[in-house]
């Protein structure tokens, strides 16, 4: 076997340690494969934006918690319960109606349906669930829609 030519293109490692990119296939960019723009208004919100706006969301949260906690005197473990419930109603009424809290407002982002249609109470309480369960939020897929998107089939875009 000496003298021969190594074979060309990548080793069969090379293209399962490197993911599908380097397999040679091609996934476009975030949201294309269900109809978004690539770039601008419409297309994929990036990761950055989002995490801002969550860290909005959670700070107006506990401040709003903290107030009602000086004002009913509850203990600290009630003020952190409370966080969650404030974080927790004000994601689900505002996604649903306006499809965008404070955070992301202020980020320049928005929630929307797949199908154009407003976010909805329903579809904006099943978000909210699996978002407050924090783990599906995590598990995104390649357009970058967390388990909580695809449940409720919205998708996090830039305004």
């Amino acid at each position: 076997m000496s003298g021969k030519e190594p074979a060309a293109g990548p080793r069969w490692t090379q293209t399962w340690l490197g993911g599908a990119r380097s397999a040679g296939v091609d996934l476009g960019e975030p949201g294309t494969r269900i109809g978004l723009p690539e770039t601008g208004s419409g297309s994929v919100a990036p990761y950055g934006r989002r995490l801002i706006a969550l860290f909005v969301d959670w700070g107006l949260s506990m401040l709003v918690a903290s107030l009602l906690a000086r004002s009913f005197g509850w203990e600290p473990a009630e003020r952190s319960l409370v966080t969650l419930a404030v974080f927790g109603l004000q994601a689900w009424v505002l996604t649903a109606f306006l499809g965008t809290t404070i955070g992301k407002r202020l980020c320049g982002i928005r929630v929307a349906r797949l199908d154009g249609r407003p976010v909805g109470l329903g579809w904006g309480l099943a978000r909210t669930l699996l978002l407050l369960l924090f783990i599906p939020a995590l598990i995104w897929d390649r357009d970058y829609r967390g388990m909580h998107d695809r449940a409720s089939n919205t998708v996090v875009v830039s305004i």
